[in-house]
């Protein structure tokens, strides 16, 4: 018989998939820009730090070169998809193995049809509960099996064009930034004549490097591999969901599904359902 342990499993995924937010990447934002904060606050002149000129130089230029080299509907995913990485906290893929055994042996005892009383229920995990609908519906195996694997592939490209996104945007910050270091390194120069525009053209010019400087290194490569590792452990995630929706279509020994599940499993992680 099954361990204990899967009775407290079979509903974890589904718990850290609401609204828990994910505290390390909103603390590690939090604190960057807040030490950033106490420390123009101690130097006493926060006034100097801000500039409309270069705000709109860095601010409005990465997004229109951005949006340049991407759709909008590009930019607007992924700040749906950062949203959301955000407000989840990390998926466990042992959890998950343990859930779909769980899933396996009651198809085994009660039949696949027994599965659609579990789907409302998975509600938070669409992935899981389409495969699991399909193979309710009565769908071969291995039909089931190619329709999830192009959802994947689906997913996997979405994201990857999202941290293309941000990567693009990283690049183009600070390159904004020397643009309006220029711009400014212009003024100046072309008005020599009158000392009162030397310090506000001198001002944008530092300025755009150091804004464009903190987006950069602080915002949008930080939330890049962010993203990278997030759609890795999804693509972990849904290969055991795979797994275990398609041995279900079959009708398989939920034992050898177990087997195929510590394939794909680091060592640490895999599962001893059957103990």
């Amino acid at each position: 018989m099954p361990s204990d342990i899967t009775e407290e499993a079979r509903h974890a995924p589904l718990r850290r998939r609401g609204g828990y937010i994910d505290t390390m990447t909103t603390l590690g934002l939090i604190l960057g820009f807040a030490m950033l904060g106490t420390a123009i606050v101690l130097g006493g002149s926060v006034d100097a730090f801000i500039d409309a000129r270069a705000m709109l130089i860095v601010f409005a230029g990465t997004f229109a070169v951005t949006a340049v080299s991407f759709s909008i509907e590009d930019i607007i995913r992924t700040q749906r998809i950062l949203l959301k990485s955000m407000m989840r906290g990390p998926r466990d893929t042992t959890n998950a193995a343990y859930q779909i055994l769980d899933l396996a042996e009651l198809a085994r005892r009660k039949g696949v049809l027994a599965l659609q009383d579990i789907i409302p229920e998975l509600g938070r995990d669409p992935f899981l509960a389409r495969g699991l609908q399909l193979a309710a519906d009565g769908l071969p195996g291995d039909q089931v099996e190619r329709i999830m694997r192009q959802e994947m592939m689906a997913t996997a490209e979405r994201h990857s064009r999202g941290v293309s996104v941000l990567h693009r945007a990283a690049d183009v910050a600070p390159a904004m930034g020397l643009i309006g270091t220029l711009v400014g390194l212009v003024q100046m120069l072309g008005r020599l004549e009158d000392p009162a525009t030397i310090g506000p053209s001198m001002a944008v010019a530092l300025l755009t490097t150091f804004y464009g400087a903190v987006l950069a290194n602080m915002v949008f490569t930080p939330l890049a591999t962010k993203l990278e590792k997030n759609a890795a452990e999804e693509r972990s995630l849904n290969e055991v969901y795979v797994l275990g929706i398609t041995s279900i279509g079959r009708q398989e020994n939920p034992r050898r599904l177990e087997i195929l599940i510590n394939t794909v499993l680091p060592p640490s992680k895999r599962v001893n359902y059957f103990a």
